[in-house]
C-alpha cells in the first residue's frame, strides 16, 4: 500500500487504544463461539498474544513489517505481514476456519470502508462474527468539539496516516447491516458515556 503509515512500533507492551478498549472486547468474547479469531491490523500483537494466552486460537495480520516482527517474538507462527488493499489474505492463513474476526481502529484510516467489511466477511465461516472498535462520534461529543473550538485539534490534517472516515453508532450499523451483518452488541469506552473516545460494535454474519 504505497499511502500506507508504519507506526514504528518498538515494543510489544499494551498500546494506547487497549488499554481502555480491552476489558470491553473481551466481554464480548465467548470461548463456545469465538474460539478461531483473526485480528486484522494487529499492529504489534498484543491483542493475539493476549487472546493465546487465555486459550483463543489466534492469529493476526498488519502492514507494519516493524509491528509483525515484535509480534513474532512470542507466537512466531501466528503473524504475518498483509496490506489490506491485496483483498487476499496470507497464504498461511487461507484454510483456516475463522468463526471472529477483529479489527481495532482500522476502518477509519481506510479509503474504501465497504470493500474492508467485505473482506472481513469473506474470511468468517457462516454464522461468523466481526467486533470492529473505531474512535465514536455523536451528538454530545460532536456538540463539546464544536462549543470548545477543538475540531482542528481532533481531526488534525496533518496526522500523516491519519483518520479520513468519522463514524458514529448508526452509520457504522447501516454499513454493517448491509453487508449482511446482526449487529448483537455494544460498547462505549474511554472517558464519560456519550463523550467516548472509541466504540465497539458486535455484529454477527446473518
Amino acid at each position: 500500500m504505497s499511502d500506507y503509515k508504519d507506526y514504528g512500533f518498538q515494543e510489544n507492551t499494551i498500546t494506547h487504544n487497549l488499554r481502555y478498549m480491552l476489558k470491553p472486547l473481551l466481554g464480548m468474547l465467548d470461548k463456545g463461539k469465538n474460539r478461531c479469531i483473526l485480528d486484522l491490523g494487529c499492529g504489534n500483537g498484543y491483542l493475539v498474544n493476549h487472546l493465546v494466552l487465555l486459550g483463543y486460537n489466534a492469529y493476526g495480520t498488519d502492514a507494519s513489517q516493524e509491528g509483525i516482527a515484535i509480534a513474532k517474538q512470542s507466537n512466531p507462527d501466528r503473524f504475518f505481514v498483509q496490506d489490506l488493499s491485496s483483498n487476499e489474505l496470507p497464504e498461511e492463513l487461507r484454510k483456516i476456519h475463522f468463526d471472529t474476526v477483529i479489527s481495532t481502529e482500522v476502518i477509519e484510516h481506510l479509503y474504501d470502508p465497504d470493500a474492508f467489511i467485505n473482506f472481513c466477511r469473506q474470511q468468517l465461516s457462516p454464522g461468523g462474527e466481526l467486533i470492529i472498535s473505531t474512535p465514536y462520534h455523536g451528538y454530545l461529543k460532536n456538540l463539546l468539539l464544536s462549543v470548545t473550538d477543538s475540531w482542528d485539534k481532533h481531526q488534525n490534517p496533518r496526522w500523516l496516516g491519519g483518520h479520513i472516515k468519522m463514524w458514529s453508532v448508526r452509520t457504522l450499523t447501516g454499513l454493517l447491516v448491509d453487508k449482511g451483518f446482526t449487529v448483537t452488541n455494544f460498547a462505549g469506552c474511554g472517558r464519560i458515556p456519550y463523550v467516548w473516545k472509541s466504540m465497539i460494535i458486535k455484529a454477527r454474519l446473518s
